[in-house]
């Protein structure tokens, strides 16, 4: 991809314009969670590349007609929309298993798969800058991730049981990825329990503070009669019991990921499968918005999703194998809201200790791996095939067989390409910003 390079002045109209797009309802509602949101994107190339995956598809969305490797299957698959090297890390399965996959599909639609890929391959070659690598470094970073990628599409698609084709788990990983599932396994509810909440009169409690804050009996009602609506979206199971989804408590909440300003959040503390207050559970109610990718692909297929809570929760169960089972949906107002367990379970990979060459050859190969598990997940399981009534993995196969060379250098020069133009892009930002030139948010000094 070959990205043009506009003066200074009209690339920082063309973000203005995208994030206006993007953020400017949200923005208006709540300019100081936007100053925060802000405020993070400044501080690193990267972080401001999490931050702008809108702009990041509007930069890339003539690719679909004229991109190498899209055809009407290859365009249709379930994709992540927000594939980047820090969206991965550790879960604990609905049957008890941790496993170290993809995580945080708040941007997942269907869409051309080398879109994931290629915001992947950008990301890795941001924090390869970062840490001062070489470009001959960085491109073999970006070789080895998309050689295991290949590969694991490759197995998928030829073998006749999926099911033996392993996760990564505490018997197969290594490296950072079998850290980060040691370490989710070293957590435990009490101590996530005891970060969130007091026991007064042998009762649990929110603590309030802290980005926990209390509702008003009419905004308590309305969400407590949102979740009611949310457990008919659960699957149901044999242990279920009337009981374990009793509410003790409920908070609304501030402060939220870098991707979720603006939204209306809440956390559930329930009463879990136990009367022992070391088995409550906490979940949290999430506004959604429309994932970034949507508003750039042919035919987007918006009219099968009730609302974006539906579309987030639909997607990562057809991204990932045993799904949380706390995973589901509701609406608030007419708004669709996502909703999902606090799990303590979850550790992220952490890159800031990653910094020997052949250890970050390794892990981005392990990530090349997931990412082909999770696009060949997207016709496991039949509810969830209709948008994808074919093999992803098969179709995706073919489409990189045609040529593999091209596939490869297709995604280095992107990845090289990508990055230096968000670096220009990131101090375009930081100029707008500190300038108080991105309207609606305040002014630092300003009353």
């Amino acid at each position: 991809m070959a990205i043009n390079q506009p003066s200074i002045e009209q690339r920082g109209g063309e973000i203005l314009n995208v994030f206006n797009k993007t953020f400017g309802d949200l923005l208006a509602r709540d300019p100081a969670a936007f100053q925060v949101k802000f405020r993070k994107m400044a501080a690193s190339a990267f972080a401001f590349y999490r931050g702008s995956a809108c702009l990041f598809y509007h930069d890339i969305e003539q690719e679909q007609h004229v991109g190498p490797f899209l055809d009407n299957k290859t365009k249709r698959i379930w994709i992540h929309g927000d594939l980047h090297a820090e969206n991965f890390g550790t879960y604990m399965d609905s049957q008890g298993r941790l496993i170290f996959n993809v995580n945080d599909f708040d941007e997942a639609y269907v869409g051309p798969f080398i879109w994931d890929i290629k915001r992947f391959v950008a990301s890795i070659a941001l924090i390869g800058y970062t840490k001062a690598l070489s470009d001959q470094q960085i491109t073999r970073l970006v070789k080895v991730y998309t050689a295991a990628y290949r590969e694991r599409v490759h197995t998928l698609a030829t073998c006749t049981n999926q099911h033996e084709v392993p996760h990564f788990t505490l018997d197969t990983a290594k490296g950072p990825l079998l850290d980060a599932l040691r370490s989710a396994r070293t957590q435990t509810r009490v101590d996530l329990l005891c970060s969130m909440t007091e026991v007064h009169d042998s009762e649990r409690r929110f603590t309030l503070g802290g980005g926990s804050i209390e509702l008003s009996s009419a905004t308590r009602e309305k969400v407590e009669d949102a979740f009611n609506r949310y457990l008919e979206t659960l699957p149901k199971s044999r242990d279920d019991c009337a009981s374990m989804y009793r509410i003790k408590d409920v908070v609304g909440r501030r402060g939220v990921g870098i991707g979720s300003a603006g939204l209306p959040s809440f956390n559930f503390l329930l009463e879990g499968k136990s009367e022992a207050l070391e088995n409550d559970v906490v979940i949290y109610m999430k506004q959604s918005a429309a994932a970034a990718v949507s508003q750039h692909v042919d035919n987007a297929p918006n009219a099968y999703f009730h609302h974006e809570g539906h579309r987030t929760v639909i997607s990562q169960r057809a991204l990932q194998a045993q799904a949380d089972a706390w995973l589901g949906w509701t609406e608030i107002d007419g708004v669709g809201q996502l909703v999902a367990e606090v799990s303590p379970y979850a550790v992220d990979l952490d890159w800031s200790d990653i910094n020997d060459l052949e250890e970050m050859a390794a892990v981005v190969a392990d990530l090349g791996t997931a990412t082909a598990m999770m696009h060949g997940a997207g016709d496991d399981n039949a509810r969830y095939s209709k948008l994808v009534p074919f093999s992803p993995e098969k179709a995706i196969d073919e489409a990189i067989m045609a040529d593999e060379v091209r596939f490869v250098d297709v995604l280095v020069g992107f990845a090289h390409e990508y990055s230096a133009q968000t670096r220009r892009d990131h101090h375009i930002f930081v100029d707008l910003f500190r300038n108080g030139r991105i309207p609606g948010l305040p002014v630092d000094g300003e009353n």
